[in-house]
């Protein structure tokens, strides 16, 4: 079962205009029962305003009215609103922030990408570092103004990348390796 959209806000609404108890909250809201409480005590959530789900077509009355009578019941998300979730689920891959303390770092990501994933794209690493073309090339070539600082770290223990987004950038760049290349499996 999915969430609501906005689990706070349709929270604050349950609690002020429902008799559910916390727990029926807390599993619809993907909630702890604990916050749940804390949102009725005024401790959170304060000042956020109170998403009525059965306007935006997520709950519908007789499921909020069929679940106050019975405590033991949970509340289920509307079919509209669960198909509405599955859509909306997708998250665009945007341009993420690197910070200026881990900036340095990625010459020695993309100089670990060239020296054991040499299958990989200048446009995979650009992508899944955050790196420039003239940085990998300054690299390759050995003219980058720091390059004798410059050692094959994992970018993943760098924190420039998850290991999932690795992983998936890695199995794309196996189609394009020759099995005699020295890699960090077969070393």
């Amino acid at each position: 079962m999915n969430a609501p959209l906005m689990p706070k806000a349709t929270a604050v609404w349950l609690i002020e205009n429902t008799t559910l108890t916390f727990e029926q909250i807390a599993e619809f809201c993907k909630m702890h029962p604990l916050e749940v409480k804390g949102i009725a005590d005024g401790e959170v959530a304060i000042g956020i305003i109170g998403e009525n789900p059965i306007a935006n077509d997520q709950l519908s009355k007789e499921e909020i009215k069929r679940c106050e009578a019975n405590p033991k019941t949970k509340l289920t998300l509307s079919e509209h609103a669960q198909e509405h979730v599955r859509i909306n689920t997708k998250k665009r891959k945007t341009a993420h922030y690197t910070p200026i303390a881990k900036r340095q770092d990625k010459p020695d990501a993309v100089y670990w990408f060239l020296r054991f994933y040499p299958g990989v794209t200048d446009q995979q690493i650009v992508k899944l570092i955050g790196t420039t073309k003239s940085t990998i090339n300054a690299i390759k070539g050995r003219t980058h103004w720091n390059m004798t600082n410059i050692k094959p770290r994992d970018p993943v223990l760098l924190g420039l990348c998850s290991q999932t987004e690795l992983d998936h950038v890695l199995e794309k760049a196996k189609l394009n390796m020759d099995p005699a290349i020295e890699t960090p499996e077969n070393i």
